[in-house]
């Protein structure tokens, strides 16, 4: 099937439901942001260290990848930013147009693939904010590819993923029973690990498909991209019952190096 018509098609649900990823900051943030009082997240709850941005984020080009819905990239174009932000979702995109319309803001929203950004010059930014979204695409070296491309020497990569081990376990039983029962390998992919009608359950539920990336491929794909990689935090999803034992997100901050 159509992966990328379909995540775009359960994303833009998403928005009708008032996903909490698909929830605009509000104007009291903006304008905290503007005094330089900002903060943002990769992963469900921690914010990203301050230490891991431009030492002057005013005027530096910024590219919030797979990040709709009016959460990072008003934030940043708020402290000074010039942003652009990419998405699958138009939906998510029209999220952010919303803040920049509602609160002054230029943000300029490009709808694309994550893994394709031959829309974008290489060279042409300086810090990318990349949150948790790389689970909806099959591959995820592509991303961390073009993310290089596009980058200039010295830029950064935040991105925050999935800790693998999430997708071993009966993602039903967790959820519903919580219960963890070991049922899947990595890579996971929910075209092929799962059975017809959990696929369908999930194309009924309008749910986004989703794949396990290996480390080799989160962690490995940065390096192997021409990426170093400079920070790390973990976090938790406080209500997954797996995070009782061990976080099930990560973060990185990448650097391109300069030649």
């Amino acid at each position: 099937m159509d992966v990328r018509a379909h995540n775009r098609a359960a994303w833009n649900k998403a928005v009708e439901l008032k996903d909490q990823w698909t929830i605009p900051v509000s104007p009291l943030e903006i304008e905290a942001a503007r005094r330089g009082d900002w903060r943002i997240i990769l992963t469900p709850t921690l914010p990203v260290p301050r230490t891991w941005f431009p030492q002057e984020l005013h005027g530096a080009d910024v590219l919030c990848l797979a990040a709709g819905g009016g959460q990072q990239g008003p934030i940043l174009a708020a402290a000074g930013a010039t942003v652009t932000v990419s998405d699958n979702s138009p939906a998510q995109l029209a999220q952010d147009r919303f803040v920049a319309e509602r609160d002054g803001l230029t943000i300029h929203t490009l709808e694309g693939d994550m893994r394709d950004l031959s829309a974008l010059a290489s060279n042409s930014f300086d810090l990318i904010v990349h949150p948790v979204s790389n689970l909806f695409v099959p591959e995820v070296r592509p991303v961390w590819q073009e993310a290089f491309r596009v980058l200039r020497p010295g830029g950064s990569l935040l991105s925050g993923f999935l800790n693998p081990i999430t997708y071993i376990f009966d993602i039903y039983k967790a959820d519903d029973e919580g219960v963890l029962e070991v049922k899947y390998s990595i890579p996971f992919s929910d075209l092929t690990s799962v059975s017809d009608e959990d696929r369908q359950r999930l194309i009924d539920d309008n749910a986004p498909l989703e794949f396990g990336h290996s480390l080799d491929d989160q962690i490995g794909g940065q390096i192997d991209a021409g990426f170093v990689i400079t920070g790390f935090y973990e976090d938790r999803w406080p209500d997954f019952v797996l995070d009782r034992y061990i976080a099930t997100f990560m973060a990185t901050r990448a650097v391109k190096p300069v030649a």
